[in-house]
């Protein structure tokens, strides 16, 4: 014999019924089956909802009263033949009467007794129950109704209830022992006193009166159907990689259901576990899916974490004090207080200095038990030798699980350290004896962070998911994006990296996406976007608050650069080719890399120097390794050597500046390159990633442009003043010419002190060929005195620039 148990969703329409219908006459072709069912789902909720409100004199519990005799009456209309409908609706209508009559007299009273209450929410199991087996016996099957009040005797401790087992197992052995019908439908969760008063095994008690059941009979084996594939790596809806776990232990799954697994209620287990009755978890709309299978061996091939789940809702009290400190019967008085207030404790962690204990209970009782343990602990608490007791709220419970995680060693070691990297702060930390269970509690703010981050670690073959939020799609941007793409399943495969873009922005709309924003459609979805707003940009990242984000600013804007430090105080990593931030004020720089330490956000921008090109990375791995850089030469602007090799008698220096940009080489002002400004700040971020401080005013500029050109305030009229002093620009380009020497824009470090300008440059000079639009830099070193180390490359252009982004952002994925 089978034990079949169908939850709530399974059973919550006609549609659904149907499917169950189909599952279970299946079943009883091959075997003599018990069927156990759930209130239809939601009318537990009304039953609960209507009680409430009739014992506090509220008239809309006849609402409920309403809704839930509409839900009842449609399953019938919609299941059963007209023929057939008489007797079931007569036996519904004198139930709702009897439910009406209780609801009345908790309304004129204006209270409800718990054994009031488990008479009420019975209601919904006995109503659905009975429908269900009208159905089945409607379409020939054969199938027989058993109260389960008749079957399954407990004390008559009401709303927590405990069972008989030896009446139990005697009555269910003597009846499912001689009854002849292939199906047999029970309703779950409800039970009865040795008195005949109604009972009930506990929310999701459903689940407990199957094993129940099933434990009595000695069934071959117990399924309980529900709306999920099993149990799961870790919640599906917030872990999106999670899957079902093919085999598990009654320990592990213990464990699970324990710390919040809701597709099995925690009690279940105990009745099946000593005969060592399988479990079989399955999913009513995709019964074809083989779902999880929980028996003495977990066959999880060695596999050390078998899951990860958690308890939201919980409060940590803290019980400390020199008074505790070789004081025998401390923890008895606490746990016998808390016992005695009928609170549960689900959490403990105490000190080996024996100073506190930590308990994490329930946020429902944390007020009630800190009234309760301060009074035990009154005259110690008055005389100053414990604290009273201290409460913190909105925290979570989360777990590691596994029967093999005993002889594995370092788990502990990698479970907090991926959780110290994405700034998830651990309150307390507990773990048994079996070592089957890790758990700690978090803030309830970074539950869903922390799920993934334990998921990633242990279940994705060491995957890291990075999380991009993209500022800037401009050039730049664009081309990054269009990188990421086209390298996208290469970083899947080769460097285990699964980046995903989750939000864009320009100046005008941007766009969020939890999912991920889809690459090829990005434009389309950026366009119909809402308002760009930079604050509600940064607060949506925060509330999102995805382990491994990264905030990309493909930017020039210095609004945007003022806003790093609140990016990376919230443990978002910093990726930009934005300058802004890197060359203000050394104390503002100096800070920003303070909070990335401080913070565990890495702050990279390789491509405020150079584009692409390793030179800061270079710089940083020259100063580990204990190098001391004294000098540094260089040209560092991309678009001014474009310039200038493009540049003659020939050309009009308007003209080739014109071409510079349109080629993507300078910034959207041309004047920010061509004034020095743009060189002045890369010098200053060398000099300072070298290990010296110095600010832009330190940097001596030796400017090229007539005043004429300086003095403009828009792009257009810029480029009239260029035009206005060609004869300026021609003049230059001669003499250079005649000396024979080519015009390079060179800055330079040396003895603390920096300088930028146009200079003249010998054909015996390693800056004298350097063509298009390529940097190059000289570092002259302790190890690199005489000759220096060399840099050279693309140093301007949206696609090398792009990729340098590309590249910090791989960087910061192996932190």
């Amino acid at each position: 014999m089978k034990v079949l148990k169908f939850g709530g969703t399974s059973v919550s329409n006609a549609a659904n019924i149907i499917q169950v219908k189909n599952i279970v006459s299946e079943e009883a072709k091959k075997e003599k089956i018990v069927v156990v069912v759930s209130a239809f789902g939601g009318v537990t909720d009304l039953l609960v909802e209507a009680a409430r409100l009739a014992a506090k004199h509220n008239l809309l519990y006849k609402e409920k009263m309403i809704a839930i005799e509409k839900r009842h009456l449609e399953v019938i209309q919609q299941l059963l033949p007209i023929n057939n409908q008489s007797k079931t609706l007569s036996y519904v209508k004198k139930s709702l009467n009897d439910l009406a009559t209780l609801l009345e007299g908790a309304f004129l009273i204006g209270e409800i007794t718990q054994k009031l209450s488990d008479k009420i929410i019975s209601y919904g199991e006995l109503l659905s129950s009975y429908i269900i087996s009208e159905y089945f016996t409607a379409l020939s099957l054969d199938t027989i109704y058993k109260d389960a009040r008749l079957l399954i005797k407990t004390n008559e401790v009401y709303g927590k209830t405990t069972v008989d087992f030896d009446a139990t197992n005697t009555i269910c052995s003597n009846y499912f022992g001689t009854v002849t019908y292939q199906i047999i439908v029970i309703p779950g969760f409800i039970a009865s006193s040795h008195d005949g008063d109604i009972t009930t095994l506990g929310r999701g008690g459903s689940d407990y009166t199957a094993a129940i059941v099933s434990g009595a009979i000695e069934a071959k084996s117990l399924e309980i159907w529900s709306d999920v594939s099993g149990m799961f790596t870790a919640n599906p809806k917030l872990v999106k990689q999670a899957f079902a776990i093919s085999n598990i232990s009654y320990e592990e799954a213990m464990e699970l259901s324990h710390f919040g697994a809701k597709v099995l209620y925690p009690p279940t287990i105990q009745p099946v576990l000593k005969k060592e009755i399988p479990i079989l978890i399955k999913n009513t709309f995709k019964p074809e899916e083989e779902g999880t299978l929980i028996s003495k061996n977990s066959n999880g091939k060695n596999k050390p974490v078998r899951g990860i789940s958690h308890i939201s809702n919980i409060g940590l009290i803290s019980l400390e004090g020199i008074g505790m400190i070789g004081v025998p019967g401390i923890s008895k008085r606490l746990f016998e207080t808390l016992s005695l207030a009928d609170i549960s404790v689900i959490l403990i962690t105490q000190a080996s200095s024996e100073h506190s204990i930590c308990l994490g209970i329930n946020e429902e009782d944390i007020e009630q038990a800190k009234k309760s343990i301060n009074q035990a602990f009154e005259y110690e608490i008055s005389t100053h030798k414990i604290k009273p007791c201290i409460v913190e709220k909105d925290l979570s419970v989360i777990a590691l699980v596994g029967d093999n995680m005993k002889s594995h060693q370092g788990l502990s070691g990698k479970m907090f350290s991926a959780l110290g990297k994405n700034n998830v702060n651990i309150r307390a930390i507990a773990q048994g004896a079996s070592e089957r269970n890790i758990s700690a509690i978090i803030a309830k703010k970074d539950v869903k962070k922390a799920l993934n981050t334990l998921h990633e670690r242990f279940f994705e073959d060491n995957i890291k998911q990075l999380n991009l939020f993209v500022m800037g799609v401009g050039n730049v941007g664009a081309r990054f994006l269009n990188q990421v793409l086209q390298q996208k399943e290469y970083l899947k495969k080769e460097l285990l990296l699964n980046i995903r873009v989750i939000a864009l922005s320009n100046s005008r709309t941007m766009v969020f996406d939890e999912d991920g924003i889809s690459l090829e459609k990005w434009k389309k979805k950026l366009a119909n976007g809402e308002t760009a707003n930079k604050e509600k940009f940064i607060e949506t990242i925060k509330k999102l608050n995805y382990r491994n984000s990264i905030f990309v600013d493909n930017t020039a804007n210095e609004e945007v650069a003022n806003s790093y430090d609140t990016y990376l105080k919230n443990s978002i990593a910093v990726v930009t080719c934005n300058k802004i931030a890197c060359s203000s004020r050394f104390d503002n720089y100096s800070q920003l890399k303070i909070l990335a330490r401080k913070y565990n956000a890495p702050f990279l921008f390789e491509t405020n120097v150079g584009a692409g090109l390793p030179i800061i990375d270079t710089i940083k791995n020259l100063i580990a390794s204990g190098d001391k850089i004294h000098k540094i030469q260089a040209v560092l602007s991309g678009s001014l050597n474009f310039v200038f090799n493009n540049f003659d008698l020939n050309t009009s220096f308007h003209d080739v500046v014109k071409l510079a940009q349109s080629e993507g080489y300078t910034e959207p002002d041309p004047k920010i390159d061509l004034s020095g400004i743009d060189v002045m700040r890369k010098i200053l971020i060398l000099a300072r990633e070298s290990g010296y401080k110095m600010e832009i005013d330190d940097i001596k500029n030796e400017l090229f442009l007539p005043e004429e050109c300086m003095n403009t305030n828009s792009v257009d009229a810029f480029y009239n003043a260029l035009n206005k002093n060609t004869e300026h620009f021609n003049s230059l380009y001669t003499h250079a010419n005649k000396v024979n020497c080519r015009l390079k824009y060179v800055a330079q470090f040396e003895n603390g002190k920096a300088k930028v300008g146009l200079q003249h440059v010998e054909k015996e000079h390693p800056f004298y060929n350097l063509e298009g639009k390529d940097n190059i830099v000289l570092l002259y070193t302790d190890r690199y005195a005489d000759q220096p180390l060399i840099i050279k490359g693309a140093g301007a252009g949206a696609e090398v620039t792009a990729s340098g982004i590309f590249a910090d952002i791989i960087r910061t994925g192996n932190y």
